[in-house]
């Protein structure tokens, strides 16, 4: 099975790797970051298979208060890097964040379907796609969309950022109890809920940019 995975990883980054000397910079920006988003799921999916054994596989127990805070960290950690050494534009910060996401949500669902290839079906891919991969790309975005805020507060970057870890391990740790518990479709539901509010505050941001460049 592990050999089928780094299969899987290698013929999923290849092709990205390649399509980054074609793109421009914002473009190889984002696509950058979906493939560090890969590598990183890549590592935490090695990294939540020792964690599960040293919990005596309480699968329950390991998913809604143990891989929260790992993948969490795992995931934000590129992020971090970006907004202490290159940039604390919110935008960018909240584009890549998504996309960091996005791309271990991409890979752990294609591991967890070769895992499962026997159970799995549409109606699974489309929670997996539409609930879960969302609430990965949602967590991670909230992440870096704070970042544009504590970075510029020196004082508050330590307290800062081990808050917005806290809150997106939260979360993330709600979703996986919810979606494990008899009030699985509030916990389906909830990633959408909270993605729509970033979607308009996005274009929000983006018209009010449109017009101060057109009055400009």
């Amino acid at each position: 099975m592990d050999n089928l995975i780094y299969t899987l990883f290698v013929c999923t980054v290849a092709p990205l790797i390649l399509m980054l000397l074609l793109l421009q910079k914002r473009s190889k920006l984002i696509v950058s970051y979906m493939i560090i988003g890969i590598f990183v799921s890549l590592f935490v999916s090695e990294l939540n298979t020792i964690l599960l054994g040293l919990f005596n596989d309480d699968m329950l127990y390991v998913t809604t208060a143990i891989t929260p805070i790992s993948e969490e960290i795992a995931k934000a950690f590129p992020v971090l890097i970006f907004a202490v050494l290159f940039s604390n534009d919110r935008d960018k910060l909240l584009t890549i964040a998504f996309a960091a996401g996005i791309g271990f949500a991409m890979f752990e669902n294609m591991v967890i379907l070769v895992q499962n290839i026997e159970s799995v079906s549409i109606g699974w891919a489309v929670v997996r796609g539409f609930s879960t991969a969302l609430m990965h790309g949602v967590c991670t975005s909230a992440v870096g969309y704070g970042m544009s805020f504590v970075r510029k507060k020196k004082k508050l970057f330590y307290c800062g950022t081990f808050a917005l870890l806290a809150m997106s391990s939260i979360y993330h740790g709600i979703f996986n109890m919810l979606v494990q518990s008899e009030y699985k479709y509030f916990g389906f539901i909830l990633p959408a809920v909270t993605y729509i509010p970033i979607v308009v505050q996005v274009f929000r941001n983006r018209l009010l940019n449109n017009k101060s460049a057109v009055t400009g």
